[in-house]
Formats: structure tokens, C-alpha cells, sequence
């Protein structure tokens, strides 16, 4: 069981982990022992998590997220195979707490009056300014 927080925890059923033989440092163990994990999180089916929830956790998921509707995290950065299961599970837990969090409504605000007038004020200054520049005539 993974606790995500007070309220949330993922049962072992929506969680399944594999391991797989790793790359990077690790000599000649990497080539005997499978030591990477890979996590597969059933979002979908999870009854933990609310329809809003889920969509959040799609959109931060990413290429993560498989047409099943599950979400695949792979660890494979120390040689410990308790280390990397230890770790991917963090990232699960992390990525749903992200996923909890209602972004704020943006309130779309109009300029002030005087803020647009005090802007066209300072495009005429400028423009008169430019006017100004160019080649000189001669007469």
C-alpha cells in the first residue's frame, strides 16, 4: 500500500512492479541482476481518486500515461533493487499529490482607464520621437 496522504492511499491491486536489467554503472552486475523497476499504476480503475483528479494526474503523466489508462515510472538509479522500488514508488505518490491540487481560476481583468491613456501617451512621445530621425535635407 502506497499512502499518498491522510486521505489517500493506493492498494497493493493498483500497483504492479516488474524488474527489468538496468543500464548505467554497476560492472558486471548490471549484466546478472535485475535491479531496475518498472511501476505500472492503474489510474484508471483506482477508486481513490475523483474524475477531476484523474484528469490532472493524464495531463502531468504525460507520455506516461498508456492507452489502458495506466501510468508506467521507471527507476534504475542505484544498484539496489529496494533503493530504485523505494524511489519509484516516491515518484508515484508525488505525482498524485501534484495531481490533488486544484490549479486557480485566472479572473481575466480589464486596464484602467488611466493605464491605457498614460500607454498611448508614452507610443505618441515615442513616435514623435522617431518621427524626427531620418536623412536631412538638404535645402
Amino acid at each position: 500500500m502506497i499512502h499518498v496522504n491522510a486521505q489517500i492511499s493506493l492498494q497493493d491491486w493498483e500497483v504492479t512492479e516488474s524488474f527489468v536489467r538496468a543500464s548505467g554503472p554497476g560492472g558486471q552486475n548490471v549484466n546478472k541482476v535485475a535491479t531496475a523497476v518498472e511501476l505500472r499504476f492503474e489510474a484508471e480503475r483506482s477508486p481513490a481518486l475523483t474524475a477531476a483528479v484523474k484528469n490532472r494526474l493524464k495531463r502531468l503523466a504525460g507520455r506516461r500515461w498508456t492507452k489502458e489508462g495506466a501510468i508506467i515510472l521507471q527507476c534504475d538509479e542505484t544498484r539496489s533493487q529496494q533503493r530504485n522500488r523505494e524511489i519509484v514508488r516516491e515518484r508515484l505518490a508525488e505525482l498524485v499529490r501534484k495531481a490533488l491540487v486544484a490549479p486557480k481560476r485566472r479572473i481575466a481583468t480589464k486596464p484602467t482607464r488611466g493605464s491605457v491613456k498614460r500607454r498611448l501617451e508614452a507610443k505618441k512621445q515615442r513616435g514623435g520621437l522617431k518621427a524626427t530621425r531620418g536623412k536631412i535635407d538638404p535645402d
